[in-house]
């Protein structure tokens, strides 16, 4: 009997059925019961506090114990002391600075301060992922470093949401380690997110997620628009310290929506899926909003993962704006313009996604692809170090569909360094490899060759 061509493509799929399997994942309790550890009253008693400060401009007074930067930071590092203290001295907390001059918005010599508070984990302590948000704020005249600029909304609610972050996982033991980042000099030119981000690399910090949280505390957007239930990832695409010959290959094997800034982004936003009700997040690919900047950026420059975590409607009105009503408008970021439980909200994203993160295995190193003019595909990777032989359960590979945004199928493969995806062609799909612990914690998954790689 001839087959009829209806007969033939169901065989079809059923093959490519047994081959493909949906993502498997396993749910984490206490990713839950972080997220509902974050509270919404302690960040408005943070927020309260860093506006009550009159400006916190990167110019300001140093020396008042009452306003200005310098007391603003002042704070910021004792309330990180008192976080350590509540848990047994857990976090090495202490400032990080450079004296910067000769700059358009820094003509003269000054020093930058940053506040940073390290959480060691205890298999790979030389393995971090940072969260920050930004001390300084600002007000219409980027040199005006005299009149009261709250920054309620731009940026303290980002700090306010990183102390939050640190009281919540510092209850909490992990594999790698958690930094907590005040940076200064973010509105005068990244300066705080460079400083720290070169003092990293020549410490030789091996950053595999830097989740900056820039404004997470406004939901009523210039455009009328009042949603407290989305909120944006942004994450470039092609990496920053890619070579020529990373560039050529890259035009043949892909990895342009691959970067290991637009995995860690998926990631967070199937963390945000699972554990965090009544949101949703909208992966941005591009490296922030159109034209503009964050302090994800120094780190991106210098190849490691970044984003930028944020509201979805933005009200400029409130941004960057003296203190006045003009045209029946009123115009400053001020305490009313902040909902605190949706600040809480992205909070506990970040929190859930840096313990998730840092309770997996390190990112698989190495990662290299194979299978032209084959109907097979193999991965190969380098083994786990030493130091998480016994953390790491194996590896899971994902695949998807080039034009699809998010992965598709998964496969656990085990404990190997190679595996072959039997009649699962490499010219049809995006390949990528995770490591998973044997409490079912995994890492970001890692594309193929140097376009998508975490380090080692």
């Amino acid at each position: 009997m001839k087959l009829s061509t209806p007969l033939t493509l169901l065989c079809v799929l059923a093959t490519s059925s047994v081959l493909a399997s949906t993502p498997s994942y396993q749910e984490q309790e206490k990713l839950h019961d972080i997220a509902a550890a974050v509270s919404a009253d302690r960040i408005e008693q943070d927020i309260t506090k860093l506006v009550s400060f009159g400006t916190r401009h990167t110019l300001s007074e140093t020396e008042s114990d009452k306003r200005g930067i310098g007391a603003a930071r002042r704070w910021i590092k004792a309330e990180f002391e008192k976080i350590s203290a509540a848990c047994g001295g857990c976090l090495e907390v202490y400032y990080q600075s450079d004296v910067i001059s000769g700059e358009t918005r820094i003509p003269d010599a000054t020093e930058v301060v940053s506040v940073i508070a390290v959480q060691r984990g205890s298999v790979d302590p030389s393995r971090y992922v940072i969260m920050s948000g930004d001390i300084d704020s600002r007000v219409s005249d980027v040199m005006d470093a005299v009149s009261d600029a709250p920054g309620a909304n731009d940026n303290a609610s980002g700090v306010a949401g990183t102390l939050e972050a640190a009281r919540v996982l510092s209850q909490y033991e992990f594999a790698g380690s958690i930094v907590y980042a005040a940076l200064a000099g973010e509105e005068q030119g990244l300066f705080g997110g460079r400083i720290m981000a070169e003092q990293a690399q020549k410490d030789g910090w091996r950053i595999k997620a830097v989740l900056n949280n820039d404004m997470i505390g406004n939901i009523e957007g210039i455009n009328g628009v009042i949603n407290n239930t989305t909120a944006r990832i942004f994450a470039e695409g092609t990496r920053m310290d890619e070579t020529d010959a990373d560039e050529r290959r890259r035009r043949f094997t892909g990895g342009e929506v691959d970067s290991p800034s637009r995995n860690v982004a998926r990631y967070i936003d199937w963390v945000a899926d699972r554990y965090i009700p009544n949101l949703d997040t909208m992966v941005i690919y591009r490296l922030d909003r159109f034209g503009r900047g964050g302090h994800h950026r120094p780190f991106n420059d210098l190849g490691y993962p970044g984003v930028r975590i944020m509201e979805t409607n933005e009200n400029y009105y409130r941004q960057h704006q003296d203190l006045r009503v003009e045209d029946g408008i009123r115009y400053g970021d001020t305490l009313d313009g902040v909902d605190f439980d949706y600040a809480a909200k992205l909070t506990a994203l970040n929190a859930v996604s840096l313990a998730s993160m840092a309770w997996a295995p390190s990112p698989p190193a190495k990662v290299q692809i194979r299978g032209a003019v084959s109907p097979d595909t193999t991965l190969s990777w380098q083994a786990a170090s030493a130091a998480e032989q016994d953390l790491i359960a194996g590896y899971r590979i994902y695949w998807r569909h080039t034009d699809a945004p998010n992965w598709e199928f998964s496969r656990d493969v085990g404990k190997v360094n190679e595996y072959t995806l039997e009649n699962i062609v490499i010219d049809n799909y995006f390949f990528g490899v995770a490591s998973v612990s044997k409490d079912g914690f995994e890492s970001p998954v890692v594309f193929p060759g140097p376009a998508g790689a975490f380090g080692e």
